[in-house]
């Protein structure tokens, strides 16, 4: 079971964000089990994961998982446009050995609380018993996942373990916090109250480039200046494209990892680079 401080993994690209860079893969785990971290969430929203054909995110995942065992759970997202795809992404994760398995509903279409709960039953089904995850970010799938549809799934789908739940504000979120569902907050500075309120830990973005402040605000989240901290770190990268963010400031920490990312993201310029990596300098140089 998937616990604890957990990154939004980058997946790491390269030649303008065309082709995974599998050489990167290694080298970024050991970065974040180094920084105290529980695991990490691949192919999430952090992680690009809905841009990718189904053949990278298949690849993405064995390479993470392969690079992670024995130091690191790895949580695969497989929340994809279709049902059919879905369950074949969470099929593969279940198959090549994920702890667990989280999918966000489908943008685009405005789905009855039925087409949502046939969606998620089926993925759950095809991972099962892999523990499942939903993955709620209302400002990324267009929409909130009914408390009902989960009161649903928790009678048809033994493998529900909780959810991912990145809303703000706090109140958005704390809905969701509903017992016997492990919840993994989204948003950091949200975490202390998060925990103190029953969440399992967090699914951290920035977690991906400071796994160590990361990993500390989830150990002890009332230390002086560690949620403060957390909170100055996301607004810096937050002040560009985030994933794009995320891949500067890892290199910019010395991870060999591109500033690609796949379009139509774009990667920053050099002068939003510098920007940041001067604003970076400031909070954790």
């Amino acid at each position: 079971m998937i616990h604890g401080a957990l990154a939004a993994a980058v997946t790491p690209l390269r030649e303008g964000g065309t082709r995974l860079d599998e050489d990167a893969f290694g080298p970024l785990a050991d970065f974040l089990a180094e920084g105290g971290l529980d695991g990490i969430l691949a192919l999430g929203t952090t992680g690009e994961g809905i841009l990718l054909t189904a053949e990278e995110r298949r690849r993405a995942a064995e390479l993470y998982l392969d690079a992670c065992r024995g130091r690191l759970e790895v949580a695969v997202h497989c929340g994809a446009q279709t049902t059919a795809e879905t369950v074949a992404l969470a099929e593969h994760a279940a198959s090549a050995g994920a702890s667990a398995v989280a999918v966000i509903p489908p943008p685009y279409f405005p789905l009855s609380d039925d087409s949502l709960f046939e969606h998620f039953r089926a993925a759950a089904q095809a991972c099962a018993p892999v523990p499942f995850f939903l993955y709620e970010f209302e400002a990324r799938s267009g929409y909130a996942i009914p408390q009902g549809v989960i009161e649903r799934l928790r009678e048809a789908a033994p493998n529900l373990a909780g959810l991912k739940v990145s809303d703000t504000p706090f109140e958005r979120v704390q809905p969701y916090l509903v017992e016997g569902l492990d919840i993994f907050i989204g948003s950091e500075p949200l975490l202390p109250r998060g925990k103190a309120e029953g969440a399992a830990g967090t699914v951290s973005g920035l977690a991906a480039a400071f796994p160590e402040q990361v990993a500390a605000l989830n150990r002890d989240p009332g230390a002086d200046g560690a949620v403060e901290l957390v909170a100055a770190l996301r607004d810096a990268l937050q002040q560009f494209q985030f994933n794009a963010a995320v891949k500067a400031a890892l290199a910019w920490r010395g991870i060999p990892v591109q500033g690609d990312v796949r379009a139509p993201l774009l990667p920053l310029t050099d002068e939003e680079r510098s920007a940041l990596e001067a604003r970076l300098e400031e909070l954790a140089g």
